[in-house]
């Protein structure tokens, strides 16, 4: 069985996007951008909320048709076309290809795609991950830290009523300052 894993950058004062859902301040560079191709192409599918399917698939289902796009930026463009995504929404109509909407989540349901993705499922998305947090659905975290304080936007983590324990697996720093904070859900004592 696969493990759902929660991907996100983060600003160092913990806001996964800044007002008007600016992300202009991720620093991705072609070393973090291989990083990110070489995790995301490991993984068995996308699990994504509407915002974040949506600004994913405006751009990267043809991003490589542009000549100018060379390197990990086409290659992420062919992993996003071939992965299976399910997008969690009550109001998309109709998805793009090798994309399935789903209403609910269902604690059951996602179990039975953890069973049929034994590479892990990618979750994106800070208001899906809210959901799955509130059924302690995530197995791990992979918050990336910028080197920037943006004062205020939308947090990773809302406010909640749950405590989960995590064991810190990895630490990593990239040369563009960005720090990968990986934590498993903490198991038994």
């Amino acid at each position: 069985m696969g493990n759902i894993i929660l991907y996100m950058s983060v600003s160092l004062d913990g806001y996964m996007e800044g007002p008007d859902r600016d992300i202009g301040w991720h620093v991705v560079d072609d070393e973090l951008h291989r990083h990110f191709n070489e995790e995301l192409a490991a993984v068995g599918a996308f699990v994504e909320g509407r915002v974040t399917y949506e600004l994913m698939e405006g751009y990267w289902p043809t991003a490589d048709a542009d000549p100018s796009v060379t390197g990990p930026t086409a290659e992420f463009a062919r992993i996003w076309r071939e992965k299976p995504k399910y997008v969690f929404s009550s109001t998309l109509q109709k998805a793009g290809g090798n994309t399935t909407v789903l209403r609910d989540v269902d604690p059951e349901d996602v179990t039975a795609l953890k069973e049929r993705y034994p590479g892990g499922l990618a979750l994106g998305g800070a208001g899906l991950a809210a959901t799955f947090m509130r059924y302690d659905l995530i197995d791990e975290y992979r918050v990336y830290v910028h080197p920037v304080v943006i004062g205020r936007g939308k947090p990773l983590f809302p406010e909640s009523d749950t405590r989960t324990r995590l064991r810190l697996a990895e630490t990593r720093a990239f040369g563009n300052g960005v720090v990968l904070l990986r934590y498993e859900r903490h198991r038994g004592e």
